[in-house]
């Protein structure tokens, strides 16, 4: 085998580079087929073109030799085929290594199928398209307000949309966003629009923009043929080269010769009504005496040709008219002549004299029917995707520093801590455990509390560090649980049986399918003799205990232990403790101990139970109280929410809960009632009605108006009787200027001076303004005309009735507000994206917008106050987004991707794959940014979309609130003790500066009298709490409504 020719070590890349030849590329000869294999062979390395035959390769290599090729991307001409390819590549390298890669994809793009035909106005065309647009990735400069130039890298792009007002005028022009990575600033980023933000001039230019186009697309030689980006770079780039089908040669060919053949034959329509004078002079001869038919002259071949048709028959209509008032008027000559001629005359005059029997128009070439227009919103991942470089906006996840951003001075182990986020599988739970205690905080008898302040408390783990807030949650939730003893001490929930005596825990578990429908608590012995209540409980409990202890070590087959529960209830059960509300040094983890392990024997509970009792209650503890406190104040955020959860939903079993939500449903109820009769008498007062209505008082009101007199001109200049003019405002002037000049005091006077010198100066200043503004309101009054009795009273009716409205829509707001707020069984959710995220704010229903107003921390101003985003369940993800093999075939071919490889695209690198992540937006700008990003076209964009913006002065206004407490600008007193707080038989809570501490359970100490961590006072209620109570019960409100939790007037 032989090689000769030019060699290149980069043979791969022939195949897209195109040398030029008598300016169109180069066709590379397909390889022989060769059937012997010890033949001889010759290669073209460089095109990798073989031959058998020697002289066919001589005749090749004498070709490429010629000085006739030229180099597409330089353009150079007069160089041999191996010299123009050397300079390709060459030039290929230099584009490929100068052209910013953030702006590859978008070109190409752009460029596909564009059929602009010279290729420095397809330059000019895409360089005006990219000179103001920027994409993640490229280096920029940003300009600050001040002035300073910061060089950085664009990290995300938004792009916002053109508003239109109705009357078609432009509110708001399209317009981008850039949030900018600074380079010299590593921990700062820049928000700026396209007006302060620019790129470096050599780093994208129309020469190095014409080379990158003329290196990675082409074009066939034939006239309106579109741009391609050659294949390789397609396939890497994921861009379509499907060509349309009217841009595809064969169509367009077709095209040409349906135009020739309509052509043609308009011509043969216009031909047979053309006559020479010899045909009209022998077969129309008769008609000569009197008249003669007129000439048939075509229309000009210049005109279009729809317009030719239309001319051509009309001419032929009016020609025909013609023609048959020419026969009526020589109809006996015309029979006479018909009737002298043979048969087979009078049928060729007919067929080859009258062609007014053919068609009038001629019918061309039909077109395709067009698709029918696309009726938006559709289906989601129907809508092409978007090569643009924006994407959703970046998700903020809920890490420990996010949590504690007030704390600036920490150890390097503790920040190394503090970076690490909180649980993915515990931040969804922590969001369901408040806002169950946010909305049924009046039941549970709890201040409301923010979101962080909540984060901050469950993230406390120093012993010494025992917040308020965590254990009042604690102790309102667990005796929403039980009844006190005074009033009977009832379980509310229902709860698996404790093992009875022989019964090991093996047993239990393997009877206890389903928790029984009725309550359990501890059977009670009856007394003998002096025996105690708690010294029975003790004796029942160790005997329980050595039995277990027995059957355990009787059953080789036992599991090892992993806690001692039992132990830690031997001497006072956690039912009898949690009647007597015995929640103090330690009580209430205790409590949890012996609930959690009641809830292990039902195998539902067992598996999240066992986890938290192992380290509760460890086997290598003492069972005491001390040690249940102790071990709880080193558990972890997520295993503290887990807990919470677990009795959080017990509670929804209760008569409490159940009540509560039966009594909003019947308060919703009420409300939309009076709702409606509010909206009909707003529409009745709007209604045209006999009984002077506002549109009726309205026309009234014009009929009567009466006519506007001229207004004379203002400045008008004063004549006086000597014929002079003068100027009243100058005239003023002067006399202030006089006025001055006698009140300055530019140098000190030597003479005696007045002590009220200057006040008696601004006395006649003031009276002067005073006559000024009285001569005002004169002229004013001088220029309204007089109006009638009857027109004042019509005024006056439209007044009354504006008020009327007002109040009208005041009331339907309020009843609104309250509607949102007794919609408490559930979250609901604000909708879900293109790929199923679901989004939520849940200040959105069941509790005010920024909590109660008379919360400890209501100067917060807010509650959550962020967006949450949640990503799509198993069934969504495996249905929509991960679909088996052949199922994602109609996506995949129609945008020529995955719906998975699209997620990655338009999310970003913040993306959520499963139920159990979550992230969340914390800014207004990010809000109007997510806004911008949803597409309406959508189903549920669209719906998500209206939805948002419906909500969004109120979820910007609370996100503002947020920043502003999590950054220490609203300052609010916290020093003072609330009432009726006593410290004399427990220790005080934290007095760290951290915010949690600033909350105090203020509705417990009104409605109670003390915490609920403390035991119980045998004393009387407030009055305040008297009154609280039986407003809520149903007092007061308007019309004997209940008042809702803002109170009897909302503040809008």
């Amino acid at each position: 085998m032989v090689y000769a020719g030019a060699s290149h070590n980069a043979s791969c890349e022939v195949d897209w580079l195109q040398v030029l030849f008598k300016r169109k590329p180069v066709q590379y000869l397909q390889p022989p087929i060769i059937e012997d294999e010890n033949a001889d062979v010759w290669v073209i390395q460089p095109t990798e073109e073989i031959f058998a035959d020697y002289e066919a390769y001589l005749h090749r290599m004498d070709f490429y030799n010629q000085r006739r090729f030229i180099c597409e991307i330089t353009g150079h001409s007069g160089l041999n085929f191996f010299e123009a390819l050397k300079s390709e590549m060459a030039g290929s390298r230099d584009v490929e290594r100068s052209f910013p890669d953030a702006l590859r994809e978008p070109v190409l793009r752009k460029v596909q199928f564009s059929t602009i035909s010279r290729i420095d106005n397809l330059v000019d065309y895409v360089f005006d398209e990219f000179k103001q647009d920027f994409y993640p990735g490229e280096n920029v400069t940003v300009s600050l307000d001040d002035g300073e130039r910061l060089s950085g890298q664009v990290r995300e792009k938004a792009k916002f949309p053109e508003l239109k007002r109705l009357d078609g005028t432009i509110e708001r022009r399209a317009f981008a966003r850039y949030f900018v990575a600074l380079t010299n600033r590593p921990d700062e980023e820049a928000l700026v629009d396209d007006e302060h933000i620019v790129r470096d001039r050599k780093s994208f230019t129309k020469q190095m923009l014409r080379s990158f186009i003329k290196n990675t697309v082409t074009r066939e030689a034939w006239t309106g043929a579109p741009w391609l980006v050659k294949d390789s770079i397609a396939v890497r780039l994921k861009i379509d080269t499907e060509v349309p089908a009217h841009l595809q040669y064969s169509n367009k060919i077709a095209e040409k010769r349906a135009q020739l053949a309509q052509k043609k034959h308009s011509n043969n329509i216009t031909s047979n009504h053309h006559h020479t004078p010899e045909q009209d002079g022998n077969i129309l001869n008769f008609f000569a005496p009197q008249s003669r038919l007129p000439e048939l002259k075509p229309a000009s071949k210049s005109h279009k040709s729809k317009q030719f048709q239309q001319q051509l028959a009309r001419s032929k209509q009016q020609q025909y008219l013609e023609y048959q008032q020419a026969l009526a008027h020589h109809d006996g000559d015309h029979h006479a002549a018909m009737a002298a001629a043979p048969l087979n005359e009078q049928t060729q005059f007919i067929h080859s004299n009258f062609p007014a029997l053919t068609p009038l128009i001629a019918k061309g070439v039909p077109k395709p029917a067009l698709p029918p227009p696309i009726k938006y919103p559709i289906e989601d991942l129907e809508i092409a995707p978007s090569h643009d470089g924006t994407h959703r906006p970046s998700l903020r996840f809920l890490t420990r520093r996010v949590a504690r951003e007030e704390e600036e001075e920490e150890e390097e182990e503790e920040e190394d801590e503090a970076d690490e986020p909180v649980e993915m599988e515990s931040v969804g739970p922590l969001l369901e455990v408040w806002e169950t205690l946010n909305v049924y905080c009046e039941i549970f008898q709890l201040d409301s509390f923010t979101f962080d302040d909540l984060v901050e408390a469950m993230l406390l783990t120093a012993e010494e560090e025992e917040s308020e807030l965590l254990v009042e949650i604690h102790c309102a939730v667990l005796k929403i649980l039980v009844d006190e003893e005074s009033k009977g001490g009832k379980v509310q929930v229902a709860l698996p049986d404790m093992p009875e005596e022989g019964e090991s825990e093996e047993e239990a578990l393997e009877g206890e399918d389903e928790p029984e429908p009725s309550p359990s608590p501890e059977p009670e012995v009856k007394p003998v003799g002096r025996t105690t209540r708690s010294s029975l409980n003790k004796a029942a409990a160790l005997t329980l205990a050595e039995e277990a202890a027995e059957q355990r070590a009787r059953s080789p087959s036992a599991e090892p232990k992993t806690h001692q529960a039992i132990e830690m209830l031997a001497d006072y059960g956690w039912v009898r403790r949690l009647q007597r509300r015995d929640f103090e040094r330690g009580g209430w983890q205790i409590i949890l101990v012996g609930l959690l392990y009641q809830l292990s024997l039902n195998p539902r509970y067992a598996a999240r139970c066992e986890p938290l009792l192992t380290h509760l209650a460890p086997v290598d503890g003492e069972a005491t109280q001390e040690t249940a406190r102790q071990q709880y104040a080193t558990l972890d955020l997520g295993a503290r929410v887990r807990i919470l959860q677990i009795i959080c939903m017990l509670t929804i079993e209760t008569k409490a809960i159940r009540g509560y939500m039966e009594e909003c449903s019947e308060q919703m109820t009420g409300f939309r009632k009076e709702k409606i009769d509010w909206q009909r008498q707003r529409k009745l007062y709007l209604d045209r009605h006999p009984g002077a209505m506002l549109r009726a008082l309205d026309d009234e009101r014009k009929a009567l108006l009466p006519e506007q007199p001229a207004s004379p001109a203002t400045d008008a200049p004063v004549e006086e009787a000597d014929g002079d003019t003068k100027m009243a405002d100058a005239e003023e002037a002067e006399v202030e200027e006089e006025e001055t000049e006698d009140t300055d005091d530019g140098e000190p006077h030597t003479g005696r001076s007045l002590r009220r010198g200057n006040d008696r100066a601004a006395e006649r200043k003031r009276k002067r303004e005073e006559e000024r503004e009285k001569k005002e309101k004169a002229e004013a009054a001088a220029k309204v005309p007089k109006m009638s009795p009857q027109f004042k009273k019509v005024l006056k009716e439209i007044e009354k009735k504006k008020d009327k409205i007002k109040v009208c829509e005041e009331e339907i707001a309020t009843l609104d507000n309250d509607l949102r707020e007794a919609d408490c069984p559930r979250a609901r959710c604000l909708g879900r994206d293109r790929f199923w995220n679901r989004y939520w704010w849940f200040e959105r229903n069941g509790m005010p917008y920024a909590g109660l107003p008379t919360s400890s921390t209501a100067a917060a101003g807010y509650a959550n106050a962020c967006v949450w985003v949640q990503g799509p369940d198993d069934d969504e993800r495996a249905g929509f987004i991960e679909p088996g093999e052949g199922e994602s075939g109609p996506h995949q071919k129609a945008f020529h991707m995955t719906v998975l490889e699209r997620k990655r695209l338009e999310e970003g690198p913040t993306r959520l794959t499963t139920a159990h992540e979550w992230g969340f937006y914390d800014e207004p700008d990010s809000l109007e940014m997510l806004i911008g990003w949803l597409d309406a076209r959508g189903n549920r964009e669209n719906k998500l979309r209206k939805e948002l913006q419906l909500q969004r002065e109120n979820i910007s206004a609370h996100m503002r609130k947020r920043r502003e407490y999590l950054n220490g600008d609203d300052k609010k007193s916290t020093d003072e003790p609330p009432a009726r707080m006593s410290t004399r038989t427990r220790t005080p809570f934290g007095s760290s500066g951290r915010r949690c501490f600033a909350w105090r359970n203020t509705m417990a100490l009104s409605e109670i009298g003390h915490l609920h961590s403390e035991p119980p006072r045998p004393r009387k209620a407030s009055k305040k709490a008297q009154m609280e109570r039986q407003t809520r019960a149903g007092a007061g409100g308007r019309q004997g409504k209940t008042l809702g939790r803002q109170g009897s007037r909302y503040q809008f």
